[in-house]
């Protein structure tokens, strides 16, 4: 009998879940806002059998999407693995084929040339099918009700790249998709291609660019009428791969950089530029343009935040300089300069996986949130990645610089939150916001609903499971009529 490592990714506040099922009405405390009719999608990695590499990283688990349906005042769950080409072959084989992260020199040869994909990073609906997501593999198309798996999508062959992405934006106006792949050349290359899908999922817009080293592009931002992308030093190589190293490590000698393209172009008119000495910034919360100045919002650190990809030289993981904190770069694109033109704090309170009121994606907005670090808050559960530190939901107001923060308690901590708007027609910000909240040492989650706008105050209510799901990446909310279409 095989069995997972004890690694720390496996155990306390990573232990892994591997559980499908139904659950047709959760108990709820408090009331569930009878407006509310759609479902909250989310993913976490969540590996079907021991890995080839027992020190592996969290993000190499296959994907386990989960769907609440909210109506009439209820919550249904529902859990299903993407199953991906990899969960395929390595069920029929009943072992786990693919190796390292990122790293087709660790494979079985029996998967050699296979995708790699785990689908675990992002879910969401779009011409009427549930894109299950990661940035190293295609698209995989599941069903919005069942989550059962159609498979990898290549848009009737007019999207041939390998790779897709993970943080898509939905154009609030065109209700466009708007994506990229990097590594489009293959593993390693600077190759990347950016590109618009309609409402119906047609290819409508697409562009080749290069960034200025091979680098994790994890999230980008639209911003009006451009494409805006954040580059942070984390870089790889041959090398590294064939040392069975961490795909990635951060090299602090490589500029951050900011790259800027009209989104109705070829990408030749990418403009890249530089701040140095370098930060590094993964999630995006927004972007906008305003006249021939783009404002790009980021939460940064001063060095890489991720642990498991460690530096270049060597050094130990230095968690102060790993904190992030809510910025916004801007640049001009009437400059002749291509250096960054400012870098200012826009929030107090430290965090990470921040979300906007998706209908104002890419526009000028007031209102945006993160789960956020408050240091001064005990904590006593095991210990972990993700356990203690985020500990908070903080409400960013950029109009009136407030900031208001609920704290989950000593126990546990919050997953990345989706805004919910009140209606179709309601004002920026008016609506709720949907978040996983787990107790590390109860081992629950319960699925909490906010007001947006007054998230101090607490949960209105709590679907309460009778499990608690591992640590997700990220996830979206689709209406009524999205799952009716």
């Amino acid at each position: 009998m095989v069995h997972f490592p004890q690694e720390q990714l496996y155990q306390d506040v990573l232990r892994l879940v591997r559980l499908e099922g139904d659950i047709a009405d959760l108990e709820v405390e408090g009331e569930v806002p009878a407006e509310l009719d759609g479902a909250f999608y989310r993913v976490h990695p969540d590996p079907q059998f021991p890995p080839l590499y027992p020190q592996d990283q969290f993000f190499n688990g296959d994907g386990m999407v989960t769907m609440f349906r909210i109506r009439d005042g209820r919550i249904a769950f529902r859990q299903r693995y993407a199953h991906t080409d990899k969960w395929k072959l390595e069920n029929a084989a009943g072992r786990s084929l693919f190796g390292q992260y990122r790293n087709p020199l660790t494979d079985d040869s029996a998967v050699e040339g296979q995708i790699r994909g785990t689908a675990n990073t992002n879910v969401l609906v779009h011409a009427g099918k549930l894109f299950a997501m990661k940035e190293d593999s295609p698209c995989l198309l599941m069903d919005k009700i069942s989550l059962e798996t159609d498979g990898y999508t290549d848009f009737n062959g007019e999207l041939t790249i390998p790779t897709f992405t993970a943080h898509p934006k939905i154009d609030p106006v065109t209700g466009n998709f708007c994506g990229f792949g990097y590594a489009v050349d293959g593993p390693l290359t600077e190759a990347c291609q950016y590109f618009e899908l309609d409402p119906e999922g047609r290819v409508v817009r697409k562009a080749d660019f290069a960034v200025p080293y091979y680098t994790m592009l994890h999230d980008f931002c639209i911003a009006g009428d451009y494409a805006v992308f954040n580059v942070s030093p984390y870089h790889s190589d041959w090398k590294t791969l064939e040392q069975h190293r961490p795909h990635f490590f951060y090299d602090r000698a490589l500029p951050f950089y900011l790259g800027v393209m009209r989104r109705d172009g070829d990408g030749s008119d990418m403009r890249w530029f530089r701040l140095e000495p370098s930060v590094c910034g993964c999630h995006v919360m927004n972007a906008f343009q305003d006249g021939t100045k783009i404002h790009f919002d980021l939460p940064i650190s001063d060095t890489g935040s991720l642990p498991f990809f460690p530096e270049k030289d060597g050094r130990p993981f230095n968690p102060q300089e790993a904190i992030t904190r809510l910025h916004r770069f801007t640049v001009d694109l009437a400059s002749n300069s291509d250096e960054i033109t400012s870098v200012e704090p826009i929030g107090r309170m430290p965090g990470e996986f921040p979300r906007i009121d998706d209908r104002f994606a890419g526009r000028p907005y007031r209102h945006g949130w993160m789960i956020t670090y408050d240091f001064d808050k005990p904590y006593h559960g095991p210990p972990g990645p993700f356990a203690g530190v985020i500990n908070s939901l903080t409400h960013y107001d950029h109009q009136t610089g407030q900031e208001q923060s609920w704290w989950c308690g000593p126990d546990g901590a919050l997953q990345e939150p989706c805004f919910i708007p009140r209606s179709a027609d309601a004002a920026e910000g008016e609506g709720y916001l949907i978040a996983l909240v787990d107790d590390h040492v109860r081992n629950y989650s319960d699925l909490c609903i906010f007001d947006a706008l007054n998230v101090a105050a607490g949960p209105i209510c709590r679907a309460r499971l009778p499990i608690r799901l591992r640590q997700g990446l990220h996830g979206n909310w689709a209406g009524a009529d999205k799952l009716a279409a």
